[in-house]
């Protein structure tokens, strides 16, 4: 079954509410345009149920299909927030809002589950409900793990979740997706070097905090090619460095450096971070200074469950003839927290040839649309059979 008749009818008013989306980006939890925007149509659209301020500003819209005596329910998950980035694109419907931009594509993500959720508003052919979720803070807020904390999953009954990104480089409407772990986590590191300032000219009557930083930048690189297990996938970056002082000749008393590591399975996230504590703890007294490092766990690691995974990938297939294997992703996703609490499934839908995401002139294909939504569609129908 490819993409459903109705939906391809669908398609330019759907790209209209993306395209108004993008021009409208909203950072975060600041949502509100959007989640307002949103709220309105799935009432317009006629669904059972509409509930705002969900995980802040999340909005729910409960389907019933023309009979519930199956007792399913289906979760269907779209993020709505956009990236502080300045946008390149130069498009008639560019970003009004400066340093905001949908650099990720939650504007097709949210606009695909609007159509999806119309059309199932529509034609009500399933036995069950559908629970369309439209999620906030997707990008570094944890706005599913709020959600979730709010009692997503328990107070609308969702039994399965499944989610969806787009993306670029895959052929356009084609699909792609792997079983067990997928995305990675996510974790950040503040580390405050503490050294003893002075004069340059001086530099043994100092504890030179730059030199010990420097160090510590280096050996950080040892516990992916030392420590971890070479099949393992870690990743340990350093990604900003900032002294206490901006003049030439003085050697500062502190060095702070910032960065991120991302790691495929809870024990090698123990293991970057123990070995982390332990560099900074030695290379810091190696040096006669003090390293304090502060680790921060934020978005766990996206595992796919096997079976909803199967089933996904068969519905990929029913739409576009195509679902082929994903490769592991060191990025986050924070559909994660939602996949820890029911069994479900995320797939990456193709954007075809564009700038990839999270750059100035991406922009989300709309000629993507009409698969996208149908796979949403088909996951209800095809999950929930009439």
């Amino acid at each position: 079954m490819p993409v459903k008749n109705r939906i391809a009818d669908l398609h330019d008013e759907i790209t209209a509410w993306r395209r108004d989306i993008h021009a409208h980006p909203e950072i975060l939890f600041d949502t509100h345009r959007t989640s307002e925007l949103v709220a309105t149509k799935l009432k317009d659209f006629g669904c059972d149920e509409v509930v705002e301020g969900i995980g802040r500003t999340g909005v729910v819209g409960v389907i019933r299909g023309r009979d519930t005596s199956s007792g399913a329910v289906i979760g269907l998950r779209a993020d709505m927030d956009a990236l502080p980035i300045h946008e390149a694109t130069g498009l008639d419907y560019a970003s009004t809002t400066p340093g905001a931009m949908h650099a990720c594509g939650h504007d097709g993500h949210t606009a695909m589950l609007l159509g999806a959720a119309k059309y199932l508003c529509e034609t009500r052919n399933f036995n069950g409900t559908a629970v369309v979720i439209f999620q906030p803070a997707e990008e570094g807020g944890g706005g599913g793990r709020e959600m979730c904390e709010d009692g997503l999953m328990a107070r609308f009954g969702i039994q399965e979740v499944y989610g969806m990104h787009n993306w670029p480089g895959i052929p356009e409407g084609r699909f792609a997706i792997r079983t067990g772990p997928f995305f990675a986590a996510t974790d950040k590191f503040d580390i405050i070097v503490q050294g003893r300032g002075g004069h340059a000219a001086k530099p043994h009557e100092t504890v030179d905090s730059t030199v010990i930083a420097s160090h510590l930048v280096v050996a950080l690189q040892t516990i992916a090619s030392r420590n971890a297990d070479p099949t393992g996938q870690v990743v340990v970056s350093v990604t900003s460095m900032h002294t206490s002082s901006d003049t030439f000749n003085v050697i500062p008393d502190t060095v702070t450096l910032m960065g991120t590591v991302r790691t495929m399975s809870p024990a090698m996230r123990d293991l970057a971070e123990r070995r982390m504590q332990a560099l900074c703890d030695s290379i810091g007294a190696g040096f006669g200074g003090q390293v304090s490092l502060s680790y921060t766990r934020n978005y766990p690691v996206m595992v796919n469950h096997d079976a909803q995974t199967d089933f996904a990938a068969e519905v990929a297939k029913s739409v576009s003839g195509h679902c082929d294997e994903a490769p592991l992703v060191m990025g986050g996703e924070d559909f994660a927290f939602m996949l820890e609490e029911r069994p479900g499934a995320y797939i990456l839908v193709g954007n075809g040839d564009t700038a990839h995401v999270h750059h100035p002139q991406y922009n989300f294909n709309d000629a993507a649309i009409p698969a996208g939504c149908s796979w949403w569609a088909g996951v209800v129908e095809q999950r929930m059979p009439a």
